[in-house]
């Protein structure tokens, strides 16, 4: 696997975790304008769960948030931090596999958060996105420009493209290059 294949591994945990990145990259803010209650939502590459967390305070008690990792290591600090909690049961932790997400539910919306570029297949990947997500849902794409050239992200969305997805949004995020992106109908 190449460095720019490279996925952050457990150790560094409390580094996607911390005040931080959390002041830069919050949360709420992020997907508040695309989450409301009873929503199922896909946290693709979930990590310790920061944006997990919020999400399922968001979809509320009818929602649900599906936290897809391949290293079990993140899994477990996500299920350590919300054990206990009003949230616990809204969040289905998933381990995927390196090369095949394998989640069947539908979503509404699904997250990939700075995850994409470590995806060695990036076809496969985005075919298998499209075919969880609901006809009219939504899909954040966030890369981190230090990673992903301006270049890399227009070849990611016309390939996003080429199997029927529409960009309809580029929110602004810090440091980043992101896109809301809609099956084409």
């Amino acid at each position: 696997m190449s460095d720019k294949n490279r996925v952050c591994p457990v150790e560094k945990a409390g580094g996607l975790d911390s005040g931080i990145r959390k002041f830069l990259h919050n949360p709420v803010k992020i997907l508040s304008p695309y989450l409301k209650s009873g929503m199922t939502v896909i946290d693709i590459g979930c990590g310790p769960g920061v944006f997990t967390i919020e999400a399922a305070k968001m979809v509320g008690k009818s929602g649900r948030v599906i936290a897809v990792d391949f290293q079990q290591g993140m899994l477990d600090i996500l299920k350590d931090k919300i054990k206990g909690t009003e949230i616990e049961n809204r969040i289905t932790p998933h381990k995927c596999e390196q090369d095949k997400l394998g989640v069947t539910d539908k979503a509404d919306f699904i997250l990939a958060f700075y995850m994409v570029h470590e995806v060695p297949d990036k076809g496969n990947f985005f075919r298998e996105i499209k075919a969880m997500l609901k006809p009219d849902g939504s899909l954040l794409i966030v890369e981190p420009k230090f990673h992903v050239s301006k270049e890399g992200f227009d070849q990611m969305l016309k390939s996003l493209t080429s199997i029927g997805f529409r960009a309809v949004e580029r929110p602004k995020i810090f440091f980043s290059r992101s896109a809301l992106l809609k099956p084409r109908v």
